[in-house]
């Protein structure tokens, strides 16, 4: 005799199980944490392989050798990377005066305004130090740490890209290594769900470096045009921001427009966040649904709740890697909700496998 009705032990099931997948989700995200050392570059060499895997590819298919196609590609990424290093340092070094000083001009123009309701330029600095202090977490105590911080960033980012050479030149090997540890019944199941979520992560990292150098060049040519002050500086900040969806480009919007304020006033100031605007509903109504078609496709409200939750895990790095893990999980439901859609909710064959074939009718069945 059953104590509870049938509604009701199903949501305890569901409750059983909920629980049971937040707790090792939990777990799982904590040995991140204490093992980001060594899991960050994993994920940055994962992020790197997808955007240069076309590259890779394309060599091997040149009947180029493998390890000499994956040395090659991690070169190629050296040199772009570090020059892009170089062009953004330079950009800001020769305009972060201007752009600090239009600030600064900026919040003295406020508090000049609001000085008589409380708020002083002190107010504005003491707030923002504790904004940063609360929101930026983990990236604000690596700065203030120094050396040590510097020598664990090089170290990490020389093992990551280590990892993109041997996860390039052995990319052949990784679908056998996938089938022999899953179950036999599963193999196919578990190589579509990883080729899925490679494939979101893939689509993510080539359409967003597509779309943030679209912006950088709009965003920068309208700066230059209105002659704001470290309009270079701007536009490779807006390329870097556009790797945070939503929200960096926000903030190199906004840090845009401030800077316009202070120079140029309130008119080039409008026009200036006029440009941004244009910039960001060109991008989300023609570069995102055009470039990111083919990958996944993600709610903006699941966008910025993965964001949220990046930078409350790993402050700025949880931030960049929250998307494209999200997109890679986004890819393994639509591998399921596909895979089980198929079948029929009665039918016991596996997802995967193909379901027998009818019996063939008898000759007294005629």
């Amino acid at each position: 005799m059953q104590l509870l009705p049938v509604p009701v032990r199903r949501l305890a099931a569901w409750c059983a199980v909920i629980l049971l997948v937040s707790g090792v989700g939990y777990v799982g995200i904590r040995l991140c944490a204490e093992l980001r050392t060594a899991v960050t570059p994993v994920l940055l060499a994962l992020l790197g392989t997808a955007l240069l895997g076309p590259l890779y590819r394309r060599l091997v298919k040149a009947h180029v050798n493998r390890s000499v196609a994956a040395m090659i590609t991690c070169v190629a990424v050296v040199a772009v990377v570090g020059g892009a290093v170089y062009i953004v340092v330079a950009a800001l070094i020769d305009t972060g005066d201007q752009i600090v000083s239009s600030l600064k001009d900026a919040a003295t123009s406020v508090s000049d305004h609001f000085g008589a309701a409380g708020t002083s330029l002190d107010d504005l600095a003491t707030n923002a130090k504790e904004l940063l202090t609360k929101f930026g977490g983990t990236a604000a105590s690596n700065v203030i740490s120094g050396v040590s911080v510097v020598g664990e960033t090089i170290a990490m980012a020389v093992l990551a890209l280590l990892l993109v050479f041997f996860f390039l030149r052995d990319s052949h090997l990784a679908t056998g290594l996938l089938r022999s540890l899953a179950p036999r019944a599963n193999a196919d199941l578990v190589e579509a769900m990883a080729r899925r979520a490679f494939e979101g992560v893939e689509g993510f990292m080539r359409g967003t470096t597509v779309i943030a150098l679209i912006d950088a060049l709009c965003i920068g040519i309208g700066l230059l045009v209105l002659d704001v002050p470290g309009a270079f500086g701007l536009a490779a900040l807006v390329f870097v921001g556009a790797y945070i969806p939503y929200l960096g480009a926000f903030l190199s919007g906004a840090v845009a427009v401030l800077v316009a304020l202070a120079d140029r006033g309130v008119v080039i100031a409008l026009w200036a966040l006029g440009v941004v605007l244009a910039v960001q509903v060109l991008e989300g109504h023609v570069l995102q649904p055009m470039i990111q078609s083919r990958t996944v496709q993600m709610h903006p409200a699941v966008v910025m709740i993965a964001i949220t939750a990046g930078a409350s895990v790993a402050g700025i790095l949880g931030m960049l890697l929250a998307v494209p893990l999200t997109a890679a999980a986004f890819g393994v439901v639509h591998e399921l909700r596909e895979r089980y859609a198929s079948q029929d909710p009665n039918s016991e064959t596996p997802p995967g496998a193909s379901p027998a074939a009818p019996p063939s009718p008898s000759p007294s069945d005629s």
